[in-house]
């Protein structure tokens, strides 16, 4: 993806919106097509590194043994030792940490017990901590270090629907550093998904509160496009109409 393409349509995007009294989160939006989701060689879902943080603090809990405890303390927003593992047991009590937390880390030699009380709940939310995003990690783990790339870390995630909705940043971050991570998660697609620039149909950018511009179309052909004009095959208009009534993206899960 040419970066003078998403630079003007970021640009088209702030240029259109209304000041709000909150930092709008900056969201990529990738439409695909000719994949058949039912294969797992076809699905997205993985973990991607950016040039950049996303604006906004992450936030980590980790779940650790004696080994980790007193880095956890101080390197992660959050922990729970495995002598605490017990008070979890309640069911809403491991809800509500779940919904505290974006990634959860644990000490791999104590994956067995934490699965056993909170796998009920953190499963089903996608918040079990996975290791394609490096979140189960050895007794002799750098937990600052993880804490940091971390900030930069976005889950990509096409299993059941063709669309890959992820936030890049916010309207106050630096515009180059929000299309740093546009084009380095675009370009990730083209090179992972098996037919490539074939795989995808279209692309926008949009902010919490704004329409979706297409990329790369100017501000006319992307209010065409999201009029959802009469000629407009049926297919594409329906996909089309899942951007506009998506919603905001939630803060990272796993």
């Amino acid at each position: 993806m040419n970066k003078k393409i998403i630079q003007e349509t970021l640009a088209q995007v702030k240029k259109e919106s209304s000041k709000r009294k909150f930092s709008q989160t900056v969201e990529l939006v990738v439409n695909l097509k000719g994949l058949d989701l039912k294969k797992p060689d076809h699905q997205v879902h993985a973990y991607v590194q950016l040039p950049h943080s996303r604006g906004k603090p992450v936030k980590v809990c980790a779940f650790v043994g004696p080994v980790l405890l007193e880095q956890a303390k101080t390197d992660c927003d959050g922990f729970v030792g495995l002598d605490d593992f017990s008070k979890h047991k309640d069911k809403m009590l491991a809800k509500k940490l779940a919904n505290s937390y974006d990634y959860f880390v644990a000490e791999a030699t104590i994956m067995p017990q934490l699965a056993t009380v909170f796998g009920r709940v953190f499963g089903p939310k996608g918040k079990m901590p996975n290791p394609k995003a490096g979140c189960v990690v050895p007794s002799n783990a750098n937990l600052k270090q993880l804490h940091q790339r971390l900030q930069k870390t976005v889950k990509l995630l096409a299993i059941t629907d063709p669309i890959v909705h992820v936030a890049v940043g916010t309207e106050e971050m630096d515009e180059d550093a929000v299309v740093d991570n546009i084009q380095v998660i675009y370009d990730w697609l083209l090179h992972h998904l098996p037919q490539g620039k074939d795989n995808i149909r279209n692309a926008f950018i949009k902010m919490s509160m704004t329409k979706a511009y297409v990329l790369g179309a100017n501000a006319d052909e992307s209010s065409k496009k999201e009029g959802k004009s009469k000629e407009q095959p049926a297919e594409e208009s329906k996909e089309e109409a899942a951007v506009e009534e998506a919603p905001a993206v939630e803060e990272e899960s796993q």
